[in-house]
């Protein structure tokens, strides 16, 4: 079989509820020249059921399951794994519209970009919600100018820009994502933009720490990480996701 134009990797940690609404999102792209590449951490619930289960549905799909736990070891797992021209990191409760991937790798390519970050969509949210996403969504147009964020939730590269930078840094616990496009500018004539095309996700995190509180806490992380360096010393408690971990932060 010919190697697929995108492989899409899927990262998830006890999400058999959120998977089936991102596989169905993929299930009905206009186009299907992907691979998918679900790579699990180990998850305590049904989460590989549910993945083997929708297998099918796919003509590339395969599943690896991890013993040990790590958003970025669980992306860079998958793209070691990836035989694409583009990669497509995806979070779980990551939501796409029918016709995300064929637009967004036309953007790629027609702008020849090797790095293309991907805006948030607030679309029928509340109007907290929206006032939050668009006040990040300038943020990180302004930011690509000088000091790159990203969302991991989001985020496409490309293998060889991957390689070039060593991956998602596994040290980190804090941002990772952000510091795969900081590292990715360093790189002699690398591309990096942000994508017309926006992408929905669960804001389930956001309303159950609170939008201001998860706006100022990553506020505080980047103005950190601008002036500091990355964030390796933690020391602000911080529950991420839904995996009862505890990760701390500078």
């Amino acid at each position: 079989m010919l190697a697929p134009t995108l492989s899409i990797i899927i990262i998830t940690l006890n999400e058999q509820n959120q998977l089936p609404r991102l596989l169905g999102d993929l299930a009905n792209q206009s186009t299907q020249d992907f691979e998918i590449i679900h790579v699990d951490s180990n998850s305590s619930d049904n989460t590989l059921a549910v993945s083997w289960a929708w297998a099918h549905r796919f003509a590339r799909y395969q599943v690896i399951p991890m013993t040990r736990r790590g958003v970025s070891l669980g992306r860079n797992t998958g793209a070691n794994k990836a035989r694409g021209e583009r990669l497509l990191f995806l979070d779980a409760d990551t939501r796409l519209s029918s016709d995300f991937l064929a637009c967004a790798l036309s953007d790629l390519k027609i702008r020849r970009l090797d790095l293309g970050i991907v805006p948030m969509s607030a679309k029928g949210l509340s109007w907290r919600h929206k006032t939050g996403y668009a006040a990040f969504n300038v943020g990180i147009r302004i930011t690509a100018w000088f000091f790159p964020t990203a969302i991991g939730a989001c985020l496409f590269s490309t293998p060889e820009l991957h390689r070039k930078i060593d991956g998602f840094d596994e040290a980190l616990t804090l941002c990772e994502d952000c510091n795969y496009a900081l590292k990715a500018t360093q790189m002699d004539q690398t591309r990096l933009g942000v994508l017309t095309s926006r992408f929905a996700f669960n804001p389930r995190r956001l309303d159950r720490d609170g939008l201001l509180h998860m706006g100022l806490l990553y506020l505080r992380a980047n103005l950190r990480r601008f002036f500091y360096g990355e964030l390796y010393t933690n020391e602000i408690p911080y529950r991420f996701g839904y995996a009862n971990k505890t990760t701390l932060i500078k």
